[in-house]
């Protein structure tokens, strides 16, 4: 969870598999549940005096995050050792809190609120029974389900880079991070920028927000761009020529055409990534059924 003095991964290489989790989190909490987790946790609540005694500190950060989260109210119990990972969290039925930090968070106890956010979430999660199989993907899924949910924005403020040092927490890459909270901020509108107190957060966070904003350009979404219309087009003949029924769209493009008559065209939410099925028959509004979003269309 940790990365230091080491080279930082940039990019989008677990972007599938945050969309799952996007996805699975909407599925499993329903609207009406991830609704209730429109304000993140507040800078304030989670800043770290270096006067303040570590212990309690740390102990009050934890029960700030566990509210966030709306766990149960109950003891957290914080130690500090040496570890090769940043945190390590002990997943019981409750109700205390059980988490191990890493002692180098003695030290630098601004980013005890970024390793605590991971901990708690995990937590949350397994309180949940979501869970995705394989250590890689369930990680990606316990990063993503903290930023969406209002704690994980700790998370990529943890990450730095001055000359020689990098770090970074967590397991989805700085742009990753900034993408996940983009998406979160158009859900919610809260806009999570200025609480970034590393300029490289901000900058991977606004990296992020232009790559979420090409969801929002893929058809059959109405603000699609020229290029993508004209293979969409392309696509859409094709799928209404009897002697071209049921070959696929070009890799990628995320919509699938099923016909030919009716002629209906199916494609991801580009809110929760959930499919989507309207008839192709011009400009029409399509309203998710799982996130209730309401996109304009141009099938």
């Amino acid at each position: 969870m940790t990365t230091g003095g080491r080279e930082i991964e940039h990019g989008y290489p677990h972007l599938d598999t945050v969309r799952a989790a996007v996805h699975a989190l909407f599925k499993r909490l329903s609207y009406d549940t991830v609704s209730t987790f429109g304000t993140s946790v507040l800078p304030v609540d989670v800043a770290f005096d270096e006067t303040e005694d570590l212990h309690l500190g740390a102990q009050r950060v934890a029960r700030a995050l566990v509210r966030q989260l709306h766990l149960p109210d109950a003891r957290v119990v914080i130690t500090f050792r040496e570890m090769e990972h940043a945190a390590n969290v002990e997943l019981t039925a409750g109700p205390e809190y059980f988490i191990e930090l890493n002692e180098r968070f003695t030290k630098h106890r601004k980013d005890i609120g970024a390793a605590l956010a991971h901990e708690v979430m995990h937590v949350y999660l397994h309180r949940l029974d979501l869970a995705f199989p394989g250590t890689r993907d369930n990680e990606i899924l316990t990063d993503t389900a903290a930023a969406y949910l209002g704690a994980g924005w700790l998370l990529l403020d943890a990450y730095r880079e001055h000359g020689p040092f990098s770090q970074k927490l967590g397991y989805l890459t700085p742009e990753e991070f900034g993408y996940v909270l983009a998406k979160r901020a158009r859900f919610f509108g809260e806009d999570p920028a200025p609480w970034f107190t590393s300029p490289q957060a901000y900058d991977a966070y606004t990296a992020g927000a232009a790559r979420a904003r090409q969801d929002l350009r893929r058809p059959p979404l109405a603000d699609a761009g020229w290029a993508a219309r004209l293979r969409y087009a392309k696509d859409r003949r094709a799928a209404q020529d009897p002697r071209r029924a049921g070959r696929p769209p070009a890799a990628g493009e995320g919509y699938a055409f099923e016909g030919p008559s009716p002629l209906r065209v199916s494609f991801p939410c580009p809110a929760c990534h959930q499919r989507i099925r309207v008839p192709v028959r011009g400009r029409l509004q399509a309203r998710c059924g799982l996130c209730k979003t309401l996109l304009d269309c141009d099938t």
